[in-house]
């Protein structure tokens, strides 16, 4: 299974207009957006209670896989 995360296709396409990824092309990147947004979702509610703790912890998990979204884009991020 782990040659299936290793595997160098794009898991994204590149925008349009703008800047950064857009939609999934592969099950690979549809599993990590939902993971993604999984993570947000769960420390928002898990944080509820904490606004300056969630702030925080939400924008981390936000940041945190742009790295791997970047490089797993077909034709990379530049402005379109």
């Amino acid at each position: 299974m782990l040659h299936l995360l290793l595997d160098s296709r794009p898991w994204f396409r590149a925008k349009r207009r703008g800047y950064g990824t857009g939609m999934p092309v592969a099950w690979q990147g549809w599993a990590m957006l939902a993971a993604h947004i999984a993570l947000i979702a769960g420390l928002t509610m898990l944080l509820q209670g904490r606004p300056v703790l969630a702030t925080g912890a939400v924008i981390l998990a936000a940041l945190a896989p742009l790295p791997l979204y970047r490089a797993r884009t077909q034709g990379g991020w530049r402005w379109r």
